[in-house]
């Protein structure tokens, strides 16, 4: 089995020391040693056997369910999600996930390291879009576009023998890639949905700026005035931009952010509270302490609590 990797300098077990449990693509598990998966989904699969896919956990890699069965609910990032028949559930590198005991998973997974495939596809597929929707409902014709490329790539993985190990490699990426536009299409075009269009509107470049900025500052810039000045557009630019994206404010998607930050190393690591707070841009606990508890109606101490 892989060795999980332990963030910020943990202790073995994930629960022991100050770091997040990350689980690494099982490398030992898939054929040939190449750098995805994909199977029928089942009981007993596991990314590590210190891993209980009951238990919230990380992983530096991307999971793809396509579901033949349901109801399953299932925890991305500490949202529930209900996957049925008919869909599809994306969970991405970083995020926090958690598998259901009492559901039952039904269809075909698909797991992918990340740097298996090129750049340029990756940026195609938009596979590091942390603002698309996890939880996919394609229509008939899509479903069945997504499970026709879905088993051809199956069926290419399975073909160890046919190939040489590097013609094996290409033939899956290529495969691979195919699969992946269907999947990113169908993501965005549901993103369009639910922002009623508005994605394609000069606002959403002013938006993947903002965005992609609040991931690399969160941590230590709350505000939304030094954000507009380092990205050169007025705090009104960026408020209409935001709120045309995503249908919120440019300070709560930036505390939303915080918030998700803060319960992941809550969930996942033993660092007193204002060590938390400290990581995610708070140097004094008290004032972290209501700033969790403002946005989640619960004490940082409380929430822990809830997941041990």
């Amino acid at each position: 089995m892989a060795d999980e990797n332990i963030q910020d300098g943990g202790g073995g077990d994930g629960r022991r020391g100050d770091g997040i449990r990350t689980f690494p693509f099982p490398v030992d598990l898939s054929l040939l040693g190449v750098g995805m998966q994909v199977g029928p989904m089942g009981a007993g699969r596991t990314w590590h056997a210190q891993a209980p896919l009951h238990r919230v956990h990380r992983i530096d890699f991307h999971v793809v369910m396509l579901f033949t069965g349901g109801p399953v609910r299932h925890m991305i990032d500490f949202a529930e999600y209900e996957a049925t028949a008919g869909d599809l559930l994306w969970t991405r590198p970083g995020q926090v996930h958690r598998f259901s005991q009492t559901s039952e998973y039904r269809g075909t997974v698909l797991t992918m390291q990340p740097g298996f495939l090129p750049r340029a596809t990756v940026e195609a597929t938009g596979l590091y879009r942390y603002d698309l929707p996890p939880l996919l409902h394609p229509d008939g014709a899509r479903l069945a576009g997504l499970t026709a490329a879905l088993d051809q790539l199956r069926r290419e993985y399975e073909d160890a023998t046919t190939l040489p190990l590097s013609l094996h490699t290409a033939v899956l990426r290529h495969t691979l890639s195919a699969f992946l536009l269907r999947l990113a299409h169908l993501a965005v075009s549901s993103a369009e949905a639910a922002r009623q269009g508005r994605a394609d509107t000069p606002g959403d470049t002013t938006f993947t700026l903002f965005r992609d900025a609040v991931e690399r500052g969160f941590a230590t810039n709350h505000s939304v005035s030094a954000y507009a000045d380092a990205l050169g557009y007025s705090r009104r630019t960026l408020v209409r931009a935001v709120r045309a994206a995503t249908g919120e404010t440019p300070k709560g998607f930036i505390d939303k952010r915080v918030v998700l930050e803060a319960k992941r190393l809550l969930a996942h690591t033993d660092m007193p509270i204002g060590r938390v707070g400290a990581a995610v841009g708070f140097p004094d606990a008290a004032n972290f302490s209501r700033f969790f508890q403002q946005h989640t109606d619960r004490a940082p101490a409380a929430f822990r609590a809830e997941l041990r």
